[in-house]
């Protein structure tokens, strides 16, 4: 596919996530069917997690985590996640365009366009590929441990209480690698290693970032301003990822340092999102997911 074709469809796949999606709104509901659909529609096997939770202001909602696999039989997996949520703001309308609907659209896009190359080791039973669409990642009222990632919390909780037949394990063990997408599509991101253990699965996006530039596959790109920095910080950013790492999972957490400068403002729209810095990043993941999958391209 060109890289015209895949951003046309980036673009279309964001329009469609771009939008207030509140839990409990029909918005959100939408937003969830879409996600579904989308993943099925590319031959991936999808699972709804759906459970009821007490929040600030709003009071009793339903949240669903949307588990999509390549292949639901393979015994572990790299998984990809981001949430899919938005940010209550009494009444105002916020979209939420790095936070996180452009992650969204990352994830079905690299989907769409590796699909010749996914369906190649769909029947690798070892090791495969997984999404997680998180809901409730956002506060209602304010961040604190019970008020915020209520899907996350969720799933860890359900995957840890659920065995699975390899001896001893459960499946939080199935999880190989969490990657977990947060505050893209704004212009000039500068991500980090954050944590040790996994810096050498890091070091494959950076090392996928010099390829790319050396082989002139980005546009509009200068090296002196580059996203991936061979540096590992402690941001202590609370996230997702949270109730996995405390798990033991490994985890890659692929969010900007510092923040956008949009970030939790009615400005973090449309506008903000630079189409080709999203392109850019797109081909970094590609590379990372065959990297790590071991698929030839």
């Amino acid at each position: 596919m060109s890289s015209l074709t895949n951003m046309t469809h980036f673009g279309d796949v964001l329009r469609n996530i771009l939008i207030p999606r509140v839990v409990g709104t029909p918005n959100h509901e939408r937003v969830k069917n879409y996600l579904v659909e989308s993943m099925q529609e590319l031959g991936w096997s999808v699972e709804q997690d759906s459970f009821k939770d007490t929040v600030p202001v709003l009071g009793e909602l339903q949240f669903t985590n949307v588990v999509a696999k390549l292949n639901p039989d393979a015994q572990r997996f790299l998984m990809l996640a981001c949430h899919y949520d938005s940010k209550y703001m009494n009444g105002l309308d916020f979209v939420g365009a790095t936070d996180s609907a452009v992650p969204c659209a990352m994830m079905i896009n690299l989907a769409y366009v590796m699909k010749d190359y996914l369906s190649s080791i769909k029947g690798n039973d070892h090791i495969s590929l997984a999404f997680i669409f998180f809901d409730g990642e956002e506060a209602f009222l304010e961040w604190n441990a019970t008020d915020s990632i209520y899907g996350a919390r969720h799933l860890a909780q359900l995957w840890q209480n659920t065995p699975y037949p390899v001896a001893g394990t459960n499946q939080l063990w199935r999880m190989e690698l969490l990657m977990l997408l947060d505050l893209l599509g704004a212009s000039r991101p500068l991500f980090y290693s954050y944590f040790p253990n996994t810096s050498d699965k890091y070091n494959v996006l950076l090392d996928a970032e010099d390829r790319l530039w050396a082989l002139n596959l980005f546009e509009r790109y200068s090296p002196a301003e580059r996203y991936f920095f061979n540096q590992t910080v402690w941001a202590g950013i609370e996230d997702d990822h949270l109730p996995f790492l405390l798990n033991g999972v490994p985890v890659l957490h692929i969010i900007p340092y510092t923040f956008p400068s949009v970030w939790h403002t009615l400005q973090d729209n449309l506008s903000v999102v630079n189409m080709t810095t999203c392109e850019n990043l797109n081909k970094i993941w590609r590379i990372f997911v065959a990297c790590y999958l071991h698929i030839d391209v």
